[in-house]
């Protein structure tokens, strides 16, 4: 499944039990040798709420929250017919995350989801400073000088202003951003061009899977950062390379949502050979 073409394997573990997710994400992920996504999400039982999402990047390691993939696993679980219900909770590694559902003779075309609210303390995210905020401050990567903005939407992220978000080199400076020794788990940068108050235009480099062609948190976190910065208002669309976010922060209440589509591709079955241990 994909949002936006930031795609996902999905296993149901209602049915399925898997011994080596993080191994298995590795092997599946692989766009050569495997089944190819930007990670592995596994559908577990919940005590908290109605599903729990457990994800794991393409490198194998853990993420705390995806916004592309939630909003596919609301799609999943509605769609196979794992509940009726078009509004429900599902627990994230970053919390219990509210989805509602808008869907046509059974099909899911769109999902809002409640992201939460945003983390701004430094230590939270985190960033190694001496500063509570990190809000347009400076940063140095390769020798150039940048200005980021950095928050948590579950998971760390670096907001980056650029001139021309098409043509910047996301491949070569966004493992530099990710690895550099200031952010001590790794982040995910969002290199930004504000078009107007209500549009940004958005790349995006995840940690642990590259850049992807969408990030909902990183949509969320740069919308965020970019009211902070006064740059935008609090409703915008996020134009990324696999389409459009609709993103709303509401500061009465210090919430995020954002608003995107769900695809389904295939469905499989993948045979693992006796020495697989999954």
């Amino acid at each position: 499944m994909h949002g936006l073409g930031n795609d996902y394997i999905y296993i149901n573990c209602f049915k399925e039990t898997i011994k080596d997710p993080a191994g298995l994400a590795k092997r599946l992920s692989d766009r050569h040798f495997g089944i190819g996504s930007d990670g592995l999400i596994l559908i577990r039982p919940s005590q908290s709420a109605e599903f729990k999402m457990e994800i794991y990047n393409a490198d194998g390691s853990r993420a705390g929250m995806c916004g592309n993939g939630i909003r596919c696993l609301g799609k999943y679980v509605y769609e196979n017919k794992m509940t009726s219900k078009t509004g429900f909770d599902v627990e994230t590694g970053a919390g219990i995350r509210s989805l509602k559902l808008e869907e046509e003779n059974g099909v899911v075309k769109r999902v809002c989801v409640d992201m939460g609210t945003p983390r701004l303390n430094a230590h939270c995210i985190p960033v190694m400073t001496d500063k509570a905020l990190v809000i347009d401050e400076p940063f140095q990567v390769r020798g150039k000088k940048f200005r980021i903005t950095c928050l948590s939407m579950g998971n760390p992220h670096a907001v980056v202003y650029v001139k021309d978000v098409w043509d910047f080199p996301v491949e070569k400076l966004g493992p530099e951003f990710e690895c550099h020794p200031q952010f001590p788990e790794k982040v995910n940068t969002e290199f930004i061009r504000v078009v107007d108050r209500g549009t940004i235009e958005m790349r995006v480099w995840e940690r642990g899977s590259g850049e992807t062609f969408a990030c909902g948190t990183g949509a969320c976190a740069a919308v965020v950062a970019s009211v902070l910065n006064n740059l935008t208002d609090e409703e915008v669309t996020v134009k990324l390379l696999g389409g459009e976010l609709y993103i709303r922060w509401d500061r009465f209440v210090n919430k995020v949502y954002m608003t995107g589509p769900a695809v389904h591709v295939f469905d499989g079955v993948m045979m693992l050979g006796p020495k697989s241990h999954v």
